[in-house]
C-alpha cells in the first residue's frame, strides 16, 4: 500500500497519466549571479538534467527531495537544466525510469544540450552502465555527488583521507574492464615459464585495478585509524579532568557553525552552503554560571546519507556518540523540517549515538514560517527556537545547555595544600566554588565537583575534611 495525498491506493492502481508522465519541477534552472560566480564556476561546470522516481509519499516531498538534489548539484559545481520525476510504483531495476522514459529522458538531454544526468537515488553498476548506454552521457547518482561535495570540501588530511576512503569503497563494485583483451601477464613460456597453473589469460586490467583499490583502501583505513588517535587522547584527558562534552548536530546548512560562532566567538567558516563543515570544531565553553564544557561543531547529515561515508567518518563521529549532550540543530525555514530530524536520528542511531541526550533547536526563526514554528513546538514541547544570527533564544539556549549537564553532586569542604593550586583551578573550572579561604595550611575549599575531583582533592589533603 502506499499513501498518496492522504488516500490509500493500491501500487498498481496509479494514476496511468501519473505513470506515463514525466513531471517537471520547477525552478530548478540555475541562475548566475554575477561574473565572479561564473568564473568559479567554470573551473568545473556541468550542464546537468536531474530525473527522480516518486514512488512513496506525497508529491511535494518528492519534488522537495529533487530540490535538494539541484542545491547538491549548484554546490558540486554544476549548472542544473532541468528536473524531472516520474511516477512508478517502484524503482526500474534495470534503468532507474524504466526504458521507455529513459529513451524520453535521452531526448531531454539532446534537446537542453546536457553532459550529465544526476540520479535522486543510489543505481547498482547494472543500472549505471544501462542508462548511461541509453542517454548517452555521463550518468551519476545522488551518492557520487554527494561524495564529490566532500572530495572539494575536505581540507585536513584526515578529512582528505576520509573522503578518499568513502569514494574508493563506492568505486570498488562499480569498475568496469573490457576482459581478457587487456590482460597483464600472459601464461606459459611468454611469461618465462611459470609451469602448470600459471598459463592462461592472466590478470585483467579491471582485476588489477581492483587489487590495487582493495590495497589503497587497506592503507587509507590504517592512516585514519592512526590519526584518531591524537584525538582519542585528547578526549581522554577531558573525561579525566570530568569536562562535560556538548555535541551540535544537525542537517547539513542548518546553521551549526553559526551557533558555534554564537556561543563562543569560534570564528570558524560560515558558508551558505551544503557541507561547508567537514572537520569537526572543539572550541571551550561556559555555562551562565561559570561551568567549563567543550562544544564540538560536527559534519551535517542529509538525507540518503552514503553508508560509505558514515563507515569512513566513524572515527570522527565517535565525538557524538561519547557526548553528555546532543544539540540537534533544526533549519525552521527547511519546507521539511521534520524530515531533517527524521534523517539525522536516523544517522545518530546507525553511529550509536541513540541513547545520548537530545535538545532540539529550532534556528532561523527569523526566516521560519510561524505556523511551521508551531507544529514543531507541539511535536517537541522541550524544543527551543532560536536564531544564530539575529542572537534571539540564545540566553534560553545556555540555560538549557547548563541544566541538561551531567551534575555536579559530590559536596567538599577541605583545606587543600598550597602546592596543589592545580586541583584549586581545577575545582573552579569543573565544579562550583561556593567558598574559598586562604588559611595557615593551605586553601579552605567548599565547593560541589565531579566525583572524580572530589577523590583527588581528598587524596591530596594535609587535613582531614572541615566539618
Amino acid at each position: 500500500m502506499s499513501t498518496v495525498f492522504g488516500e490509500q491506493r493500491e501500487l498498481g492502481d496509479l494514476d496511468l497519466e501519473d505513470r506515463h508522465a514525466l513531471r517537471r519541477v520547477a525552478g530548478l534552472s540555475t541562475e548566475l549571479q554575477d561574473i565572479s560566480e561564473v568564473e568559479y564556476r567554470a573551473l568545473r561546470l556541468e550542464r546537468v538534467v536531474l530525473i527522480g522516481v516518486w514512488a512513496e509519499g506525497s508529491l511535494a516531498s518528492a519534488e522537495n527531495s529533487l530540490r535538494e538534489l539541484s542545491r547538491l548539484a549548484e554546490t558540486a559545481g554544476s549548472e542544473v537544466l532541468d528536473g524531472l520525476i516520474q511516477r512508478r510504483a517502484r524503482v526500474d531495476a534495470a534503468t532507474y525510469v524504466g526504458s521507455g522514459k529513459a529513451r524520453e529522458l535521452a531526448g531531454i538531454v539532446a534537446a537542453e544540450g546536457a553532459d550529465t544526468v544526476i540520479c535522486d537515488g543510489e543505481l547498482t553498476p547494472s543500472q549505471l552502465r544501462r542508462l548511461e548506454s541509453i542517454v548517452q552521457v555521463k550518468v551519476i547518482d545522488r551518492t557520487a555527488l554527494i561524495l564529490d561535495i566532500f572530495a572539494q570540501h575536505a581540507r585536513s588530511r584526515e578529512g582528505k583521507a576520509q573522503v578518499e576512503l568513502a569514494q574508493l569503497q563506492y568505486m570498488l563494485p562499480r569498475l568496469r574492464g573490457w576482459g581478457e583483451s587487456l590482460s597483464r601477464q600472459a601464461g606459459g613460456r611468454v611469461a618465462g615459464g611459470g609451469g602448470i597453473g600459471t598459463r592462461g589469460p592472466g590478470e585483467t586490467k579491471l582485476e588489477t585495478d581492483r587489487r590495487r583499490l582493495r590495497a589503497r583502501i587497506a592503507r587509507l583505513q590504517r592512516d585514519i585509524s592512526e590519526m584518531s588517535t591524537g584525538r582519542k587522547v585528547q578526549r581522554g584527558r577531558r573525561h579525566r579532568r570530568e569536562v562535560p562534552s556538548v555535541v551540535i548536530a544537525g542537517y547539513t546548512n542548518a546553521g551549526k557553525s553559526s551557533l558555534l560562532n554564537a556561543l563562543t566567538g569560534a570564528g570558524v567558516l560560515v558558508e551558505d552552503s551544503l557541507f561547508a563543515t567537514l572537520d569537526p570544531a572543539v572550541r571551550r565553553a561556559e555555562t551562565p554560571s561559570g561551568r567549563v564544557f567543550t562544544l564540538t561543531d560536527t559534519v551535517g547529515f542529509v538525507r540518503h546519507l552514503p553508508h560509505q561515508l558514515v563507515d569512513a567518518f566513524r572515527s570522527t563521529l565517535e565525538e557524538t556518540a561519547e557526548a553528555d549532550l546532543i544539540v540537534h540543530v533544526v533549519d525552521g525555514s527547511d519546507p521539511e523540517p521534520e524530515a531533517q530530524i527524521a534523517a539525522v536520528r536516523g544517522v545518530l542511531a546507525e553511529i550509536g549515538a541513540a541513547q545520548v541526550p537530545e535538545l532540539i533547536v529550532v534556528n532561523k526563526i527569523d526566516a521560519a514560517d510561524p505556523v511551521v514554528l508551531q507544529a514543531l513546538r507541539a511535536r517537541d514541547p522541550g524544543s527551543l527556537s532560536i536564531s544564530a544570527k539575529t542572537g534571539a533564544g540564545l540566553a534560553a539556549l545556555r540555560d538549557a545547555i547548563e541544566a541538561a549537564l551531567p551534575k555536579l553532586d559530590t559536596h567538599v569542604r577541605i583545606v587543600v595544600p598550597y602546592r596543589r593550586g592545580d586541583l584549586v583551578a581545577r575545582a573552579h573550572a569543573d565544579g562550583e566554588v561556593l567558598h574559598a579561604e586562604h588559611v595557615a595550611d593551605g586553601t579552605l575549599l567548599e565547593a560541589r565537583v565531579p566525583p572524580g575531583l572530589a577523590a583527588a582533592l581528598e587524596a591530596a589533603a594535609l587535613t582531614p575534611a572541615v566539618p
